[in-house]
């Protein structure tokens, strides 16, 4: 039987997305996701909890993210969780868990904005289904 590695967030950007180009120009995009929930405890008091994940995008989804997308940003994306590990100057092996982001959409109303950034011709609920899946290319990322 085959597993499922499905991830959907709705959530706001915890800060504009770093975008680098790979060799072959090709674009890659990272930014940290904030994800809140909200609830009653036994008290009847409102708790809130916060969850940061931190989204990689590739190609031309990084590209829109470069365009449209800015701190405060609210977006829904859809993905697969990757695991990926490195060793650090002193040998320590370190691990990072991503979410890599094959599906966006703008949640943002035209003409809103953050921090005077707008999203001005941001295209309404953009999906990226015309955009070719990544694969398993064994990319890395460079940061």
């Amino acid at each position: 039987m085959r597993g499922v590695n499905r991830v959907m967030l709705i959530g706001n950007l915890g800060k504009d997305p770093d975008v680098q180009h790979l060799e072959g120009n090709i674009a890659v995009a990272k930014f940290p996701l904030a994800t809140t929930e909200t609830y009653k405890d036994r008290t009847g008091k409102l708790v809130s909890q916060t969850e940061w994940h931190t989204v990689v995008l590739w190609r031309g989804l990084a590209e829109l993210a470069q365009k449209y997308l800015h701190k405060g940003s609210l977006i829904y994306v859809e993905g697969r969780l990757r695991t990926r590990s490195w060793e650090d100057k002193e040998g320590n092996k370190k691990f990072a868990t991503e979410v890599v982001g094959d599906n966006l959409i703008m949640l943002d109303k035209k003409g809103e904005g953050h921090g005077g950034h707008g999203t001005g011709d941001a295209p309404d609920g953009y999906t990226t289904d015309d955009i070719p899946p990544l694969g398993d290319s064994g990319e890395t990322l460079p940061f």
